[in-house]
């Protein structure tokens, strides 16, 4: 999966940027309520581990 299908995976579930920082941005989740950073790298394939921690900080795991 690569960064920008995440985005959309994330928006899907109802979660927005709360603050965009300088290599990542700081995602906000409703169903968890935390805020987790997500890296800024559209083209590029997200590693397995990393995408498992942020699925899991947005609830969507």
């Amino acid at each position: 999966m690569r960064y920008s299908e995440l985005e959309r995976e994330l928006r899907k579930a109802g979660c927005y940027i709360s603050r965009p920082g300088k290599n990542h941005d700081l995602w906000y989740s409703p169903l968890t309520k935390t805020t987790f950073p997500v890296p800024r790298h559209k083209t590029q394939e997200v590693p397995k581990g990393t995408l498992e921690s942020i699925k899991r900080d947005a609830g969507l795991k």
